[in-house]
């Protein structure tokens, strides 16, 4: 058994949209455990559009990584040590860990065994991980969802958007529009994911009149992943008493602060009596298994369909990271570093 890891560290803040030079490879010997610590060799490793506010050197809701640290990335791998009773050599388990070849476990935070149920692991990094457990509570607790809302979703093609806007119609929704970025994904969201109407925004010369038609009853949840400049459109749809989850900011993440767009139609926070809230979705760990019991039942009943994309291999993090800002994702994309 190997006694060292590799791992992808960041070389320098970045500035800008991130790019693969900002990344290098690095190698180090497995630290020596402590009480409550494991190490696990890891399978897959996520790479997630919010890391990128993280790499700027500007502490947000999270610690920002610094230069020459792993970058961070949720992992599902094999544990191979542990001085933690609760995980014991063997077990499966879906983690917060490193874009590396093994993730330690500081011994407090993230980190579940695998339930033994007949769906592909990689789905506990995707809509039974992170990303499912933010659409779920995103629209549970912070949306207040009731039957008969209507629900509009923006980056409806990614992982929270497309789960987020299917638990929607489960639950009773009265419609449900995505706003994406090509046809390929708006053709998906209706015809595959049970969306009512999609919006191509790159297409649109017009985007606030094309929401404003596909949504002639106006809003009542806002989902939003992309940033102020689509809250601001929509604001003047919202319907009485409605709800904006502040989940992604994908369009600002690149964007230095000062050149953000603000959001200027707060007159209708008062007029419609509307609540925007952001989300942290590890406030609702306590729950996640509820939550991921619901929705697997949903996903063996094909209820509840994914697209994920797994590229091969630790040098693959850069550049499938880098893709995620330059549209080439659809769906959850994750890299698998090594075998079951």
């Amino acid at each position: 058994m190997t006694n060292s890891m590799r791992y992808v560290s960041l070389k320098a803040n970045i500035d800008g949209l991130p790019k693969e030079s900002d990344f290098e490879f690095k190698d180090a010997p497995f630290p020596e455990l402590k009480e409550s610590q494991f190490i696990a060799e890891n399978h897959f490793v996520s790479v997630d559009p919010g890391m990128r506010s993280r790499l700027s050197g500007v502490t947000g809701y999270a610690p920002c990584v610094k230069p020459g640290e792993a970058v961070s990335g949720f992992a599902i791998g094999r544990v191979l040590e542990s001085c933690n009773a609760a995980y014991k050599k063997g077990d499966m388990v879906t983690m917060g860990g490193s874009w590396a070849s093994h993730s330690v476990f500081g011994g407090a935070g993230f980190a579940f065994k695998l339930p033994e149920v007949d769906i592909p692991a990689s789905l506990f990094l995707g809509v039974l991980g992170i990303p499912g457990m933010t659409s779920y509570f995103g629209l549970k607790r912070i949306g207040r969802f009731q039957k008969g809302d209507h629900i509009l979703v923006t980056s409806a093609a990614g992982p929270v958007g497309a789960t987020a806007g299917q638990l929607a119609k489960h639950w009773g929704a009265a419609s449900v529009t995505g706003i994406a970025g090509s046809e390929e994904k708006c053709n998906w969201l209706t015809e595959k994911a049970g969306f009512d109407t999609a919006i191509n925004y790159k297409t649109e010369s017009d985007l606030a009149g094309a929401i404003s038609r596909a949504c002639p009853e106006g809003v009542d949840v806002l989902f939003d992943n992309v940033g102020n400049a689509m809250i601001d459109t929509v604001l003047p749809m919202m319907r009485f008493n409605g709800r904006i989850i502040v989940s992604g900011q994908t369009a600002d993440y690149n964007v230095p602060l000062e050149e953000r767009h603000g959001i200027k139609n707060t007159i209708e926070f008062i007029a419609s009596r509307l609540l925007m809230q952001g989300l942290v979705v590890f406030d609702d760990i306590p729950n996640f298994v509820k939550a991921q019991n619901e929705m697997s039942i949903l996903i063996q009943e094909g209820k509840l369909v994914y697209k994920e994309k797994i590229f091969e291999g630790l040098e693959t993090l850069p550049s499938a990271f880098c893709g995620l800002f330059k549209g080439e994702n659809f769906g959850r994309q994750l890299v698998k570093v090594g075998s079951f």
